[in-house]
């Protein structure tokens, strides 16, 4: 049987979901992917889960801050919630295939 790493639950509350737009897409021919965190999430922890989540050494991490738009459904206002984006830096000669799952 192989050796199967045990992951800590709680990376997979810190890193939600990768972000696949055409600006992503460009982003990966320079070694960065670009997840989907969870808006309390810190740069370390981001980090951590990344190495862990997919066993890739991270060179460095960039966060943003998406604010919700204002909208209006059936003539009421509203607001889509703020979303926190990390562009992961990933060190020369790793690579993440955001297409398959975890």
């Amino acid at each position: 049987m192989a050796k199967q790493q045990n992951v800590d639950t709680r990376h997979y509350d810190v890193v939600l979901s990768p972000h696949i737009t055409e600006k992503s897409t460009l982003l990966s021919e320079h070694n960065a992917v670009v997840f989907k965190v969870a808006n309390d999430a810190t740069k370390p922890q981001i980090k951590e889960a990344v190495e862990a989540l997919f066993g890739v050494k991270v060179k460095g991490v960039n966060t943003i801050v998406q604010k919700g738009k204002s909208k209006r459904w059936k003539g009421k206002p509203y607001s889509r919630s703020d979303v926190k984006k990390a562009v992961v830096t990933l060190a020369e000669g790793q690579s993440i295939d955001v297409t398959s799952g975890i």
